[in-house]
């Protein structure tokens, strides 16, 4: 396949949208196959809700999203580190571009909260054993502040959000993307859980919209990274205590690893014109 500019890569490889579908796709039905089998031959039940089955199956389903995002983008073109976002931006304009997402994503919130109320919460830091153990607590910051932000950000923009704006607008990639963004954070224990789902369809938005306009996947990373830090610490007993570490570690790594390590070209200055489709390229903010 040839390979064409796109959003924010210049001569990056022409990934085609459905590449983000079956992406997703493949990597769910790839990991409830893995974790059948895994925990089949361990005679381990699969219905156990213990912590370090959760823990074991989410690190499972970890490696088949950045696996079949690789597999996929390998069968246009070598994939490089910068083909999916990892590359150098200015620091401080790429801050106050993470900093104004994440001020729309807490305005938003609490617009949300105050129309809607909903009584819900997630339990993502008891399922992975926060209350269990201080070996638990850490163990479940860990995922929730270092792991998750990263993986979740390498395919949901750096994978499925880049392939889909190799043709589709930017406001059309963003919502579906967040959207998509959100059901793999729904919890299907029962129909309340849905009202998760606005808040994290517009956080999974406000991410893609900002990767669009830094180019670098470093800046979402750490965007998602201050979001879980703060919810660990308000949601988890003791959250606090690996959050006030773990958070600003992460968020030293993304300021700093980028200037460390050899970076791809540099993102497109925001509004410019890009060889594309002909979609409309100017960012709507």
């Amino acid at each position: 396949m040839d390979e064409a500019s796109s959003p924010g890569d210049p001569g990056s490889p022409d990934w085609p949208p459905w590449f983000a579908f079956a992406g997703f796709g493949g990597a769910l039905i790839a990991t409830l196959v893995a974790v059948a089998v895994v925990f089949g031959v361990a005679g381990i039940d699969v219905d156990d809700d213990s912590a370090v089955l959760t823990v074991v199956a989410t690190l499972i389903q970890s490696a088949f999203f950045v696996g079949v995002a690789y597999l996929l983008a390998r069968s246009v073109a070598r994939p490089r580190s910068w083909h999916f976002g990892f590359r150098r931006a200015p620091l401080w304009p790429t801050v106050g571009w993470a900093a104004l997402g994440m001020l729309a994503f807490y305005a938003l919130g609490a617009i949300y909260i105050a129309l809607v109320d909903p009584d819900v919460e997630q339990d993502v830091t008891d399922s992975l054993g926060a209350g269990d153990s201080t070996l638990g607590l850490i163990a479940a910051g860990v995922m929730v502040i270092a792991i998750a932000p990263v993986v979740e950000e390498v395919f949901f923009r750096g994978f499925f959000y880049r392939a889909l704006r190799t043709r589709w607008s930017i406001p059309l990639a963003a919502v579906v993307g967040g959207l998509v963004f959100g059901v793999i954070h729904y919890d299907f224990e029962g129909p309340d859980g849905l009202l998760l789902l606005p808040p994290l369809a517009a956080l999974g938005a406000i991410l893609c919209l900002v990767y669009e306009r830094t180019g670098t996947l470093y800046a979402v990373i750490g965007m998602h990274a201050f979001n879980n830090t703060v919810a660990f610490a308000a949601q988890a007993d003791d959250g606090w205590r690996v959050a006030v570490v773990a958070g600003p570690l992460m968020l030293a790594a993304v300021a700093i690893v980028p200037r460390l390590l050899p970076s791809g070209p540099a993102p497109l200055p925001p509004g410019q014109a890009r060889a594309d489709s002909g979609a409309q390229l100017s960012l709507p903010l």
